[in-house]
């Protein structure tokens, strides 16, 4: 029993180290050639994910939501300084600089490693003031895959993705695959593992 969870988990760990190396490979590639449409906060996102962006706001703010998005686009800098803050905080709450910052990485992307950096994912919030955060996540999370984007951190698959529940943040992956994605009930890691 102790051989197949060894198993079991030295095939998720393959498996995020290949999603890591395969958005390495991806920001590499695409940062020459990536073309960003900012948005009318200054947010930016890559153009080719925009108009089902805007479509699926548009169809979310038609039900009377009030939703946006607080960030698409990011470069490395801006992850390095979202890792320190990180860090910085649970270092403020005493914990020593290498368990800051391996509980930091729960929560944050390693620079270099953010799918922010390719420009097709995006956190969003509600408007607050206009309507809970509790009814965009569930709209979200009921509606987005029609438009091409997952949840990319459901609260059921820590333990495969390796980074704690993200009911905001959505990764564009395209209406075939996400439709495949909500219907099987899969997290990327898992549908990777299985169409591979």
């Amino acid at each position: 029993m102790n051989k197949r969870r060894y198993s079991n988990r030295r095939r998720k760990n393959i498996l995020r180290v290949c999603i890591l190396l395969m958005t390495i490979i991806i920001t590499v590639v695409m940062w020459r050639t990536i073309k960003l449409t900012e948005l009318s906060n200054g947010k930016k996102v890559d153009s080719r994910i925009y108009p089902e962006l805007q479509q699926m706001f548009n169809d979310a703010r038609a039900e009377g939501l009030a939703l946006f998005v607080r960030e698409g686009y990011r470069t490395t800098e801006e992850q390095q300084k979202i890792m320190d803050e990180k860090i910085n905080e649970y270092e403020k709450q005493g914990y020593s600089a290498k368990e800051a910052k391996k509980r930091a990485e729960k929560y944050v992307a390693i620079p270099d490693t953010s799918e922010h950096k390719l420009g097709l994912s995006v956190d969003i919030n509600a408007d607050i003031d206009k309507c809970s955060s509790e009814k965009v996540y569930q709209w979200l999370d009921e509606n987005a895959y029609k438009y091409g984007f997952v949840k990319r951190y459901p609260e059921d698959k820590t333990d495969i993705t390796g980074i704690s529940n993200e009911p905001w943040h959505y990764r564009y992956v395209g209406t075939t695959v996400a439709k495949i994605m909500k219907e099987e009930n899969l997290c990327l890691e898992e549908y990777l593992e299985k169409y591979k």
